[in-house]
């Protein structure tokens, strides 16, 4: 066995090993080009964070089917109500719990350039319905049974344990976002379903991440999440995933808003399990046995119809639900009454009506999912105008800030407030990407006097709500969680006033902080 060493042994090691030089180098790294003392720091250090009984352990519980998760701090077997945890400083072999059988828990991971927030929160909602616990993450934090426990971006792997370790969860549903897979990894290997929404552009230039390719790629990588018999489902209407899904040798299930689409007959035809829609009915085919889930129109997500990428993210998750063994009723039923409430999905296609002024708020944060959102904003316009919310965090590229604003411009609007996404200018200068975004409104013909800069969220959207007259339509993206709590909360008490255009505004709320999580 090869000897071990500490971290500060490598690290002394390696320091002595380049002090030799003129040139000063940090401790744990050799001298550029200096193939041989790169690969002598990587054994070492290797060797340093050697842990062969926690090896040992993690590679006998695998072995009777239990499973493992791992993280910098704890090791745990089990899910749920089974979980078993340990710190894993120093762990040592417990006696005699790898003896009892392990209880399945359904579990879901959904990732996609657009809408998996949305499908988390209906497919946790649908487990409900079928009488289970659910526990759900995403990037507005932890919850249980619908309710939060801790709010935060909980997108990642991090999220994922601590949902699957809750000890009353009985069906766990984890966003998995493109950062967490590409910084940590996936939580588990043992995803009964990993569901792909769509592949869109998003996040180029991070993490070796430069085309749809690219990031379809990335999106797919949840197969490795799937246990054996494990499901994959993609939207059959996205090429990038109907081509790159082909290397991956695992059970597939398609869905689509079309019914007929040739992927998804294809599909169908060859026996898959298949979601979507025909004749305005949600229908679902597997085992030989064509579902009827219902009307969609009437289905509060589908926004009357008119929300196209709703339709994707309702089919998707009908298909996944049935393939955890929800009930078929439960599923039906959760469809017809999820989206009523504002708290069933906040920050996604909410609405509010005051008089004849119209207010959407969204999170739309990427050209495709800005598009579908302002496409329902002009098609309830009606005579009035249209403003427009406008921001975006500063780890994108120019280009990609540049598309954004040219979406914008691409419907019109007669007023683009930009804002700043407090915390998340990620190494820009404040008002920098605001900048970018006025610049390329103007040079997509969007005139100066139709243009504003209010840095400030909150008191962004307050400018356009004292901007708007009769008729007037307002879509909102709003990015910040805390500061997509303080505009639900200002609409609701302009609700509760029965405010009307060109009254002032009630004064709340007094205070947000800025925690934005993109």
């Amino acid at each position: 066995m090869d000897q071990l060493y500490t971290a500060t042994e490598v690290n002394e090691w390696a320091w002595s090993t380049v002090c030799m030089d003129t040139d000063m180098h940090a401790p744990g790294f050799p001298l550029i080009g200096d193939a041989d003392a790169a690969a002598c720091i990587f054994r070492k250090t290797a060797a340093a964070e050697r842990e062969p009984v926690l090896m040992q352990f993690i590679g006998a519980a695998q072995a009777v089917g239990w499973p493992v998760l791992l993280d910098d701090d704890s090791i745990s077997i089990g899910f749920g109500a089974q979980t078993r945890l340990w710190p894993r400083a120093a762990f040592q072999v417990p006696e005699g719990v790898l003896t009892d059988g392990v209880q399945p828990l359904p579990v879901a991971m959904v990732t996609g350039s657009n809408g998996k927030t949305t499908s988390v929160r209906l497919l946790a909602a649908m487990a409900r319905a079928s009488g289970l616990a659910s526990g759900h993450n995403c990037t507005d934090g932890l919850f249980f049974n619908g309710e939060l426990i801790e709010a935060d971006d909980y997108s990642g792997p991090a999220g994922a344990r601590a949902t699957l370790r809750h000890p009353e969860v009985q069906a766990a549903i984890l966003e998995t976002a493109r950062g967490g897979l590409l910084r940590r990894g996936l939580a588990t290997d043992q995803a009964d379903v990993a569901v792909v929404t769509n592949v869109s552009e998003d996040h180029f230039g991070e993490y070796g991440v430069f085309c749809l390719d690219d990031l379809a790629q990335v999106k797919l990588s949840v197969a490795r999440g799937l246990k054996p018999g494990g499901v994959l489902v993609l939207n059959a209407a996205d090429p990038m995933l109907v081509t790159h899904s082909a290397a991956w040798p695992v059970a597939k299930a398609w869905f689509a808003r079309d019914w007929q689409h040739p992927m998804l007959e294809e599909q169908r035809t060859g026996g898959a399990p298949v979601c979507g829609i025909e004749d305005g009915r949600l229908l679902l085919a597997m085992d030989g046995v064509v579902q009827d889930f219902g009307d969609v129109v009437s289905m509060p997500l589908s926004f009357g119809g008119m929300a196209a990428y709703n339709l994707d993210n309702i089919a998707g998750a009908a298909l996944a639900a049935a393939l955890l063994g929800f009930d078929p009723s439960a599923i039906a039923a959760c469809l017809q009454s999820f989206g009523l409430r504002h708290k069933d999905n906040p920050g996604r296609l909410q609405s509010w009506q005051f008089g004849d002024v119209r207010v959407l708020m969204d999170y739309a944060h990427n050209p495709e999912g800005l598009r579908g959102f302002l496409d329902i904003a002009q098609a309830l316009q009606g005579g009035g105008r249209l403003a427009v919310l406008l921001g975006q965090a500063g780890n994108r590229e120019n280009d990609d800030i540049v598309k954004l604003a040219e979406t914008v411009a691409q419907h019109a609007p007669d007023q683009v407030v930009l804002k700043e996404m407090a915390g998340y200018e990620r190494g820009r200068a404040a008002g920098e990407v605001p900048a970018l975004l006025q610049s390329a409104l103007l040079q997509n013909g969007i005139d100066a006097g139709s243009v504003h800069v209010q840095l400030d969220e909150v008191q962004a959207v307050r400018d356009i709500l004292l901007w708007a007259g009769p008729g007037d339509m307002l879509a909102l993206p709003v990015h910040g969680l805390a500061e997509r709590e303080a505009v639900q909360g200002l609409l609701d008490a302009m609700q509760s006033a029965a405010w009307q255009a060109g009254r002032a505004l009630p004064e709340w709320p007094r205070s947000h902080r800025s925690d934005a999580g993109v």
